[in-house]
């Protein structure tokens, strides 16, 4: 039986540990300085969505960091995308991706 999303959420909280920088203080300054530099816009070339809600907005890492800090924290790693496309879209490709092996 597949997990629902909190069943999913909390075994990932408990096995990747990297999770938790990103409720951290640092994070929060870093995710909005990217939103800031990307003017509260939708990165990906399909959208555009300008968005001053930034509880729709999602800073997203273009390259997976798999717990690497250097990744995780390098503001040029980070790209600002609306909810809508990190949800749907993007998440959509990071899954085939995973599953192929694909990664970069």
């Amino acid at each position: 039986m597949p997990l629902s999303e909190q069943q999913r959420s909390r075994y990932r909280d408990a096995t990747e540990p990297w999770r938790k920088w990103y409720k951290t203080k640092r994070w929060a300054e870093l995710r909005l300085q990217v939103f800031v530099r990307d003017l509260f816009t939708c990165k990906r070339k399909e959208c555009g969505r300008i968005e001053g809600n930034t509880s729709l907005l999602v800073a997203h890492h273009k390259r997976p960091h798999r717990g690497d800090e250097t990744l995780f924290w390098d503001p040029e790693n980070i790209t600002t995308v609306c909810k809508d496309c990190h949800d749907g879209p993007i998440q959509a490709q990071e899954r085939k991706e995973h599953i192929t092996g694909n990664w970069y």
